[in-house]
């Protein structure tokens, strides 16, 4: 081949080349435009979707605080009902203890005159009866007369001091107790059965006789010496219990 042939078959080529290349640009970018708008289309897509899903989350927590406010509300509509519940019943206890504290100032002012006459009567009564325990009763009376005067203790207590008072008293009735005490500036051994009879036996030995109530008066027998310890051992516990005799004045009227 010539060299001018050579150089035709060149330029052939290159102007083949030449035709070719806008050819192949210009069938690709319409394919470009589409990819763009398909990415584009994918991001509007998932941009809609994120939308979507927000307001499918901000939906849900709406409904989820709907639901709680409803049953808080269902709650307190609840309680406030327990409420007005107690109001009713404290008021009716309110004017049920108004209607007691009522009936008690009055009972009160009844009662009061009653319990002084109960405590008088006890102060009479030990005085007149036989002198076993005298300073430890007439204790009591004192205490008793002292505390009516309180205004920091209640009616109730003090009745009930009272009443404890005459179970005391009662006690004294149907029980048998030994204890010293001087008689005639003597230490003796005193044994009280009941209140049917009270004996002293002087712990020398000296003296031993029984308390006369209608004289007030300690009468000296010695020949009931040996019934006396007799008593005094069963008191002290120092004897089983048994039928023993004991010197008993005379009732008012009899013989001696």
């Amino acid at each position: 081949m010539t060299p001018d042939r050579i150089q035709r078959s060149r330029a052939v080529v290159l102007m083949a080349l030449m035709l070719t290349v806008p050819v192949y640009a210009a069938d690709t970018k319409p394919l470009d435009n589409l990819l763009a708008q398909q990415a584009a289309a994918d991001k509007a897509a998932k941009g809609a979707q994120e939308q979507i899903d927000k307001m499918d989350d901000g939906t849900q927590e709406m409904l989820n605080k709907y639901r709680r406010t409803l049953e808080d509300t269902q709650s307190i509509t609840k309680y406030n009902a327990h409420l007005t519940e107690q109001v009713v019943a404290q008021r009716t206890e309110i004017a049920s203890m108004q209607t007691q504290l009522a009936s008690i100032e009055t009972t009160s002012r009844d009662v009061y005159p009653l319990m002084e006459k109960m405590v008088s009567t006890l102060e009479q009564f030990v005085s007149l009866d036989i002198p076993f325990r005298i300073e430890e009763r007439n204790k009591r009376v004192a205490t008793l007369k002292g505390l009516m005067d309180r205004a920091d203790v209640t009616v109730s207590e003090k009745y009930r001091r009272i009443l404890e008072a005459y179970q005391i008293e009662m006690e004294y009735g149907r029980t048998m107790d030994s204890y010293m005490q001087e008689i005639d500036g003597k230490p003796a051994d005193l044994v009280r059965l009941g209140r049917v009879s009270l004996m002293y036996r002087t712990q020398d030995g000296t003296k031993a006789g029984y308390w006369d109530n209608q004289k007030k008066a300690w009468v000296e027998d010695l020949d009931d010496a040996r019934a006396i310890n007799d008593a005094l051992r069963i008191a002290k516990g120092a004897g089983a219990p048994d039928l023993i005799r004991v010197p008993v004045p005379a009732a008012p009227g009899g013989g001696s």
